[in-house]
């Protein structure tokens, strides 16, 4: 049995370290390890409530929206409030941009060089090998072609974030409440404009991208996969939610119970008291801790590992979405030759980013057209002298939960469980992997197996900087 360390992962946000154990052309055994600290939720304590939404967004500069957009539910919710529907509709178009930057970005930039040439690219991008190369030159050319196009196309993405919601990274639009700005009509034909493009290159460049990919790599439907799916679901308007929250479990659907989850600390550099609801979890830093190998967490859900992230949203709203979406990504399954089932695999995350950047594109250009320029996009508040409030959405990686208490009109606990906690999470108390390790596991490789595990870590685009609290 061979043991190969992967450290770091290139080309994800943050330091990950994957250790793999190789017998017979197979991962016998895999773990995940974050290897940066940083303390933010302890940053929080003791602060004015309102600093959770401008810090949590600095968690991490590619989807700063996540957290903000958490950190506004968390705070609607302790502060009792229910934005205006004009408000809603402009957080879901900021939003919405930053998923659409977020799935171009992941596709082209950070995960097509593992399947391309090492020389087709600028600055020879990929990996360095040729191994497993399975496009014609023709095709290899355009793909790197698309590749230069899609850079274009996420300034357009950035843009749309700061045309409502001021700037990007790290927007000041999004507030409990609302939004702080309604936007002029020149500002909505411009946030037009920039999408229909935007909503083009899905439809003529990515899509037909994302098939050919899933044509030449069709056994990668079979690699990667794991068990259970969680999604807390997203954009949400007048109660509903454009992607719906809920879990599959054992194959089986459920609604989503915010009450089943808890976050272990077994196998993680923390003591404390874990394992308990979010809103009560005590732990401090203890590297030096006996059986720890990581400073990521093991979030469980009915005491589950899940995946989260866009193939969850999927296969979730496959089940209890809207009709419209059924039939979109009812559509490029078929076209792909992929079955639902295959949606939690390496080659099925990038199909359902697909799916879901179509979807939410087409959404957008809905949401533009039903605001009202003269509506409120705000309500009043104050601070409570004492309360709790949950936020949970999906970022594009995945399910997100903000968590605060306040007690004298300060923050006295705040909690972050991010995407890539889930999905990166180290082994739990009973010993079981959390699902990067899972998909890991049990994978038939070539050699060394460094090609495979890399493409499968990164078909759920980890994000380190969102991991560590």
């Amino acid at each position: 049995m061979s043991r190969i360390t992967i450290d770091p992962i290139t080309r994800i946000e943050g330091h990950l370290r994957v250790e793999i154990e190789v017998e017979d052309g197979v991962i016998r055994e895999a773990r995940c390890s974050g290897a940066l600290y940083r303390g933010i939720e302890r940053i929080l304590e003791g602060r004015h409530p309102l600093d959770a939404q401008r810090i949590t967004t600095r968690i991490c500069g590619v989807c700063p929206l996540a957290h903000s957009t958490a950190a506004s539910l968390c705070l609607d919710d302790a502060l009792g409030l229910s934005p205006p529907r004009n408000g809603q509709l402009l957080r879901n178009l900021i939003y919405g941009a930053n998923y659409l930057h977020n799935h171009v970005l992941h596709f082209y930039h950070l995960a097509l060089p593992d399947y391309l040439p090492a020389r087709a690219l600028p600055g020879a991008l990929s990996p360095g090998t040729d191994e497993d190369r399975r496009t014609f030159r023709e095709e290899t050319q355009e793909l790197a072609e698309h590749y230069l196009e899609a850079l274009e196309m996420r300034r357009k993405a950035q843009e749309l974030v700061a045309l409502f919601g001021g700037k990007m990274p790290h927007d000041m639009s999004i507030v409990p409440g609302g939004v702080t700005y309604r936007p002029t009509l020149g500002e909505v034909a411009a946030f037009r404009f920039r999408l229909r493009e935007i909503v083009g290159f899905i439809e003529g460049t990515y899509i037909p991208d994302l098939l050919l990919l899933a044509e030449r790599y069709h056994d990668y439907f079979e690699l990667g996969k794991v068990g259970n799916l969680l999604t807390f679901g997203c954009f949400p308007l007048e109660g509903e939610r454009l992607f719906p929250a809920g879990a599959i479990l054992g194959g089986e659907y459920m609604p989503l119970d915010p009450g089943e989850i808890r976050e272990g600390i077994s196998h993680s550099w923390y003591s404390g008291d874990g394992a308990v609801p979010p809103w009560e979890e005590e732990v401090e830093p203890d590297p030096d801790k006996e059986g720890g190998y990581s400073w990521i967490k093991s979030p469980r859900y009915r005491g589950e590992p899940c995946e989260v992230g866009p193939a969850a949203r999927v296969a979730v709203a496959l089940q209890v979405g809207p009709q419209e979406f059924r039939e979109i990504a009812g559509d490029l399954l078929r076209e792909a030759g992929a079955s639902p089932g295959a949606l939690s695999s390496a080659m099925g995350r990038h199909l359902a980013r697909g799916i879901e950047a179509l979807f939410i594109a087409r959404a957008m250009e809905r949401w533009l057209s039903e605001l009202d320029l003269s509506a409120p996009v705000a309500v009043e508040y104050r601070i409570p002298v004492e309360g709790r409030g949950e936020g949970l959405t999906d970022a594009p990686r995945g399910a997100l939960g903000h968590w605060i208490r306040i007690q004298g009109k300060r923050i006295a606990h705040y909690q972050v469980i991010s995407p890539t906690t889930w999905n990166a999470s180290p082994r739990d108390e009973r010993g079981v992997p959390g699902p990067i390790e899972q998909a890991l596991q049990g994978t038939r490789v070539q050699g060394d197996g460094i090609l495979e595990a890399g493409r499968i870590v990164r078909s759920f685009d980890p994000c380190l900087a969102c991991a560590i609290q």
